[in-house]
């Protein structure tokens, strides 16, 4: 055989396996795996907004202005960050003056 032959032999061999392969592929089934779409916890599950949200997203920035969406936006961050109580950080107690070392012009 020469090597002409020996060639076209191959390539026929090598288009005989490509034209299984796609065949076999092609009829396989898909198996879909039952997580699929994972859920998040109801906890983690974006909830809708209230209406007053949506009313002050409506608004546009004229709700910059308006003290009820100032109000439901605070309400809002602070349940997003997980607050308690939205003046429960410590700067909300009395502001004390910065302690004087040695080097400012007031210890001397």
């Amino acid at each position: 055989m020469d090597s002409k032959s020996l060639t076209r032999v191959v390539a026929v061999i090598f288009v005989a396996v490509a034209v299984t392969a796609t065949a076999l592929e092609m009829t396989r089934k898909e198996e879909r795996p039952h997580d699929a779409a994972p859920q998040l916890p109801a906890a983690l599950a974006p909830t809708p907004p209230p209406e007053g949200l949506r009313r002050c997203q409506i608004l546009g920035e004229v709700a910059l202005r308006d003290s009820g969406c100032l109000r439901l936006w605070a309400e809002q961050r602070d349940r997003f960050l997980g607050s308690k109580s939205p003046f429960a950080t410590s700067a909300s107690g009395p502001v004390s003056a910065p302690p004087k070392d040695a080097t400012s012009p007031e210890a001397r």
